[in-house]
Protein backbone atom coordinates (compact mmCIF):
# COMPACT_ATOMS: atom_id res chain seq x y z
CA UNK A 1 0.00 0.00 0.00
CA UNK A 2 1.06 3.25 -1.19
CA UNK A 3 1.37 6.32 1.93
CA UNK A 4 -1.19 8.35 -0.46
CA UNK A 5 -3.51 5.65 -0.65
CA UNK A 6 -3.13 4.71 3.18
CA UNK A 7 -4.30 8.26 3.92
CA UNK A 8 -7.15 8.02 2.07
CA UNK A 9 -8.19 5.03 3.41
CA UNK A 10 -7.69 6.72 6.97
CA UNK A 11 -11.13 7.49 7.30
CA UNK A 12 -12.62 4.08 7.58
CA UNK A 13 -11.06 4.33 11.48
CA UNK A 14 -12.27 5.50 14.24
CA UNK A 15 -10.99 9.23 14.43
CA UNK A 16 -8.45 8.39 17.63
CA UNK A 17 -7.02 5.19 16.03
CA UNK A 18 -6.54 6.90 12.67
CA UNK A 19 -4.88 9.88 14.37
CA UNK A 20 -2.81 7.39 15.96
CA UNK A 21 -2.10 5.19 12.31
CA UNK A 22 -1.21 8.25 10.38
CA UNK A 23 1.29 8.72 13.37
CA UNK A 24 3.19 5.85 11.51
CA UNK A 25 2.41 6.96 7.93
CA UNK A 26 6.24 6.95 7.49
CA UNK A 27 7.12 3.68 7.78
CA UNK A 28 5.25 2.91 4.17
CA UNK A 29 7.91 5.00 2.84
CA UNK A 30 10.88 2.23 4.03
CA UNK A 31 11.71 -0.15 1.96
CA UNK A 32 14.70 -1.55 2.82
CA UNK A 33 13.60 -1.98 6.62
CA UNK A 34 13.01 -5.38 8.30
CA UNK A 35 11.03 -3.69 11.23
CA UNK A 36 9.34 -1.08 9.30
CA UNK A 37 8.12 -3.46 7.13
CA UNK A 38 6.57 -4.97 9.92
CA UNK A 39 4.42 -1.91 11.24
CA UNK A 40 3.59 -1.29 7.85
CA UNK A 41 2.13 -5.29 7.21
CA UNK A 42 0.37 -4.18 10.97
CA UNK A 43 -1.05 -1.35 9.30
CA UNK A 44 -1.96 -2.32 5.82
CA UNK A 45 -4.36 -5.14 7.72
CA UNK A 46 -5.75 -2.87 10.14
CA UNK A 47 -7.36 -0.88 6.92
CA UNK A 48 -8.33 -4.55 5.72
CA UNK A 49 -10.02 -5.26 9.05
CA UNK A 50 -11.83 -1.41 9.00
CA UNK A 51 -12.93 -2.26 5.75
CA UNK A 52 -14.78 -5.06 6.74
CA UNK A 53 -16.49 -3.34 9.68
CA UNK A 54 -13.65 -5.21 12.08
CA UNK A 55 -13.06 -2.14 14.32
CA UNK A 56 -11.97 -3.97 16.95
CA UNK A 57 -9.83 -5.75 15.05
CA UNK A 58 -8.47 -2.89 13.21
CA UNK A 59 -7.60 -1.18 16.51
CA UNK A 60 -5.40 -4.28 17.99
CA UNK A 61 -3.58 -3.76 14.72
CA UNK A 62 -2.75 -0.10 14.57
CA UNK A 63 -2.07 -1.19 18.53
CA UNK A 64 0.54 -3.59 17.51
CA UNK A 65 1.93 -1.27 14.74
CA UNK A 66 2.52 1.17 17.61
CA UNK A 67 4.28 -1.35 19.46
CA UNK A 68 6.77 -2.06 16.74
CA UNK A 69 7.51 1.15 15.85
CA UNK A 70 8.18 1.93 19.57
CA UNK A 71 10.86 -1.40 18.85
CA UNK A 72 12.61 0.34 16.08
CA UNK A 73 16.48 0.46 16.59
CA UNK A 74 18.22 3.38 16.60
CA UNK A 75 19.44 3.73 12.69
CA UNK A 76 23.08 3.30 12.46
CA UNK A 77 24.98 3.64 9.30
CA UNK A 78 23.40 1.41 6.39
CA UNK A 79 20.67 0.38 8.55
CA UNK A 80 17.46 2.43 8.26
CA UNK A 81 17.85 6.30 8.15
CA UNK A 82 13.84 6.69 9.04
CA UNK A 83 13.31 9.92 10.81
CA UNK A 84 11.93 9.90 14.16
CA UNK A 85 8.26 12.20 14.24
CA UNK A 86 5.52 12.54 16.39
CA UNK A 87 1.57 12.37 15.86
CA UNK A 88 1.09 15.05 13.48
CA UNK A 89 -2.62 16.22 14.27
CA UNK A 90 -2.54 16.24 18.19
CA UNK A 91 -3.15 18.72 20.22
CA UNK A 92 -2.18 19.67 23.74
CA UNK A 93 -4.05 21.78 25.92
CA UNK A 94 -4.04 22.85 29.30
CA UNK A 95 -4.42 25.95 31.79
CA UNK A 96 -1.74 27.18 34.64
CA UNK A 97 -4.01 27.79 37.24
CA UNK A 98 -2.71 30.52 39.51
CA UNK A 99 -3.90 33.04 36.60
CA UNK A 100 -7.53 31.75 36.62
CA UNK A 101 -8.99 34.52 38.95
CA UNK A 102 -6.93 37.00 37.88
CA UNK A 103 -8.82 40.27 37.51
CA UNK A 104 -9.00 41.93 33.91
CA UNK A 105 -10.37 41.93 30.67
CA UNK A 106 -9.07 38.81 29.03
CA UNK A 107 -6.97 38.96 25.96
CA UNK A 108 -5.82 35.94 23.83
CA UNK A 109 -3.06 35.88 21.57
CA UNK A 110 -2.24 33.15 18.39
CA UNK A 111 0.25 32.07 16.21
CA UNK A 112 1.72 30.00 13.51
CA UNK A 113 5.09 28.59 12.88
CA UNK A 114 6.14 26.82 9.51
CA UNK A 115 9.32 25.26 8.29
CA UNK A 116 10.15 21.84 6.32
CA UNK A 117 7.00 21.26 5.51
CA UNK A 118 6.21 21.59 9.39
CA UNK A 119 3.81 23.58 10.89
CA UNK A 120 2.69 24.36 14.24
CA UNK A 121 0.25 26.68 16.68
CA UNK A 122 -0.25 27.91 19.28
CA UNK A 123 -2.36 30.31 21.85
CA UNK A 124 -2.24 31.56 25.28
CA UNK A 125 -4.80 33.37 27.10
CA UNK A 126 -4.32 35.96 30.09
CA UNK A 127 -6.08 33.43 32.88
CA UNK A 128 -3.49 31.30 32.22
CA UNK A 129 -5.48 28.97 29.31
CA UNK A 130 -2.97 27.73 26.49
CA UNK A 131 -2.63 24.94 23.57
CA UNK A 132 0.16 23.78 20.72
CA UNK A 133 -0.88 21.69 17.87
CA UNK A 134 1.51 20.55 15.03
CA UNK A 135 1.07 18.85 11.62
CA UNK A 136 3.12 17.74 8.88
CA UNK A 137 2.31 18.53 5.20
CA UNK A 138 2.29 15.46 2.37
CA UNK A 139 0.69 15.96 -1.06
CA UNK A 140 -2.63 15.26 0.01
CA UNK A 141 -2.63 18.53 2.35
CA UNK A 142 -5.52 20.93 1.72
CA UNK A 143 -3.93 24.20 2.56
CA UNK A 144 -2.90 25.39 -0.51
CA UNK A 145 -0.25 28.10 -1.74
CA UNK A 146 -1.47 30.53 1.49
CA UNK A 147 0.32 28.44 3.95
CA UNK A 148 0.94 30.65 6.33
CA UNK A 149 -2.25 32.53 6.14
CA UNK A 150 -3.95 29.74 6.59
CA UNK A 151 -1.97 28.45 9.46
CA UNK A 152 -2.34 31.49 11.43
CA UNK A 153 -6.46 30.92 11.13
CA UNK A 154 -5.73 27.41 12.04
CA UNK A 155 -4.29 29.03 15.65
CA UNK A 156 -7.48 31.05 15.63
CA UNK A 157 -10.09 28.19 15.29
CA UNK A 158 -7.73 26.08 17.86
CA UNK A 159 -8.54 28.98 20.44
CA UNK A 160 -12.21 29.01 19.70
CA UNK A 161 -12.62 25.53 19.41
CA UNK A 162 -11.17 25.52 23.23
CA UNK A 163 -14.30 24.17 24.96
CA UNK A 164 -13.07 25.98 28.63
CA UNK A 165 -13.64 29.03 26.76
CA UNK A 166 -16.71 30.19 27.30
CA UNK A 167 -19.35 33.20 26.53
CA UNK A 168 -16.81 35.44 28.26
CA UNK A 169 -15.89 38.62 26.11
CA UNK A 170 -12.32 38.48 24.65
CA UNK A 171 -9.90 40.00 22.97
CA UNK A 172 -7.64 38.20 20.26
CA UNK A 173 -4.49 39.81 19.38
CA UNK A 174 -2.93 38.60 15.95
CA UNK A 175 0.48 39.34 14.11
CA UNK A 176 -0.57 38.56 10.48
CA UNK A 177 -2.79 41.36 8.89
CA UNK A 178 -3.94 39.01 6.51
CA UNK A 179 -5.56 36.20 8.87
CA UNK A 180 -6.69 39.94 10.45
CA UNK A 181 -8.55 40.71 7.42
CA UNK A 182 -10.31 37.34 6.45
CA UNK A 183 -11.44 37.33 10.44
CA UNK A 184 -13.44 40.66 9.29
CA UNK A 185 -14.72 39.53 6.61
CA UNK A 186 -16.36 36.66 8.53
CA UNK A 187 -17.21 38.55 11.21
CA UNK A 188 -19.41 40.69 8.66
CA UNK A 189 -21.16 38.18 7.44
CA UNK A 190 -19.09 36.61 4.39
CA UNK A 191 -18.38 33.46 5.78
CA UNK A 192 -17.92 31.96 1.98
CA UNK A 193 -14.79 33.69 1.55
CA UNK A 194 -11.69 31.69 2.13
CA UNK A 195 -8.04 31.70 1.60
CA UNK A 196 -7.08 31.33 -2.47
CA UNK A 197 -6.37 27.45 -3.12
CA UNK A 198 -7.55 26.46 -0.17
CA UNK A 199 -9.19 22.91 -0.41
CA UNK A 200 -12.84 23.08 0.90
CA UNK A 201 -13.49 18.65 0.39
CA UNK A 202 -15.06 17.07 3.30
CA UNK A 203 -12.34 16.08 5.80
CA UNK A 204 -12.37 12.66 7.58
CA UNK A 205 -15.81 11.35 8.14
CA UNK A 206 -17.25 14.04 6.23
CA UNK A 207 -16.02 16.69 8.85
CA UNK A 208 -16.22 20.32 7.71
CA UNK A 209 -12.65 21.89 6.96
CA UNK A 210 -10.87 24.02 9.63
CA UNK A 211 -11.79 27.12 8.27
CA UNK A 212 -15.23 26.57 7.27
CA UNK A 213 -15.75 26.44 10.84
CA UNK A 214 -13.76 28.83 11.93
CA UNK A 215 -15.37 31.19 9.69
CA UNK A 216 -19.16 30.16 11.24
CA UNK A 217 -17.72 30.26 14.79
CA UNK A 218 -16.36 33.90 14.10
CA UNK A 219 -19.48 35.27 12.81
CA UNK A 220 -21.93 33.45 15.90
CA UNK A 221 -19.41 34.98 18.69
CA UNK A 222 -19.95 38.88 18.76
CA UNK A 223 -18.32 38.80 22.23
CA UNK A 224 -14.52 37.91 20.54
CA UNK A 225 -13.40 40.82 19.21
CA UNK A 226 -9.51 40.65 17.16
CA UNK A 227 -6.89 43.00 17.22
CA UNK A 228 -4.03 43.51 15.14
CA UNK A 229 -0.33 43.45 16.92
CA UNK A 230 2.95 43.60 15.60
CA UNK A 231 4.85 40.35 15.41
CA UNK A 232 8.17 40.19 17.11
CA UNK A 233 8.36 43.29 18.74
CA UNK A 234 8.29 42.06 22.46
CA UNK A 235 4.58 41.57 23.10
CA UNK A 236 4.47 39.19 25.95
CA UNK A 237 1.16 37.32 24.84
CA UNK A 238 2.33 37.63 21.01
CA UNK A 239 5.74 36.24 22.17
CA UNK A 240 4.37 33.72 24.36
CA UNK A 241 2.32 32.01 21.44
CA UNK A 242 5.07 32.18 19.11
CA UNK A 243 7.16 30.29 21.33
CA UNK A 244 4.40 27.57 21.84
CA UNK A 245 3.78 27.23 17.98
CA UNK A 246 7.81 26.64 17.21
CA UNK A 247 7.35 24.29 19.89
CA UNK A 248 4.49 22.33 18.48
CA UNK A 249 6.58 21.82 15.35
CA UNK A 250 9.66 21.13 16.73
CA UNK A 251 7.84 18.27 18.82
CA UNK A 252 7.04 16.17 15.57
CA UNK A 253 11.00 15.55 15.49
CA UNK A 254 12.11 15.86 18.91
CA UNK A 255 11.54 13.38 22.17
CA UNK A 256 10.55 16.30 25.12
CA UNK A 257 8.34 16.96 27.88
CA UNK A 258 6.15 19.15 25.95
CA UNK A 259 3.26 19.77 28.52
CA UNK A 260 5.51 20.64 31.11
CA UNK A 261 7.75 22.62 29.10
CA UNK A 262 4.28 24.65 27.23
CA UNK A 263 3.18 25.43 31.16
CA UNK A 264 6.51 26.62 32.39
CA UNK A 265 6.62 28.58 29.44
CA UNK A 266 3.09 30.17 29.45
CA UNK A 267 3.78 30.83 33.52
CA UNK A 268 6.76 32.77 32.93
CA UNK A 269 5.05 35.09 30.01
CA UNK A 270 1.93 35.58 32.23
CA UNK A 271 3.90 36.41 34.90
CA UNK A 272 5.41 39.32 33.09
CA UNK A 273 2.58 40.24 31.62
CA UNK A 274 0.06 40.52 34.81
CA UNK A 275 2.93 42.26 36.28
CA UNK A 276 3.32 44.83 33.42
CA UNK A 277 -0.64 45.39 33.20
CA UNK A 278 -1.21 45.65 36.98
CA UNK A 279 -2.32 48.95 38.02
CA UNK A 280 0.27 51.51 39.68
CA UNK A 281 -0.09 51.63 43.46
CA UNK A 282 -1.72 54.94 43.95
Amino acid sequence: MRPDQFTRSLPLLPPPVAERAHALRRHLSSRHCDQCQQVADALKLAIIAARYDDVAAATRLVETAERLAAGHDTPRAGSCALPPTWPATSGVRGQVSRWLRHDGPLVAATDASWKDRTAGIGYVVSDGRFGLRGRTSDRLDPTGPSRVLINELRAVEFLLADPTLGAEPVTVLVDSTGALSYLQLWRGGETGTMPTGYNLRPRARGGRPTLVRLAQRVADLPQVTFEHVRGHTGHLLNEAADALSAMARRRLRERFDHRARARDLVDAFLTQWHTANSPSPR
